[in-house]
């Protein structure tokens, strides 16, 4: 029995991890092909609008 959770308890890490690290591997895709879209624009990053200020400033990675 003490095997079986073990196993068990190894498994859902690992799960863990790789949903951990895909979630990483896309998050850095987007950033990748964000920048290459503003390099092949011209433009120099994306303005977001401040809610509390109204004032729009880049918006941060």
């Amino acid at each position: 029995m003490p095997q079986i959770i073990f196993f068990v308890t190894i498994g859902v890490l690992a799960y863990v991890g790789y949903r951990s690290f895909v979630r990483e591997a896309e998050r850095v895709t987007a950033k990748i092909r964000r920048t290459e879209k503003q390099a092949a624009n011209g433009t120099m990053g994306t303005l977001v609008k401040d809610p509390k200020t109204g004032e729009y400033r880049l918006a941060k990675d």
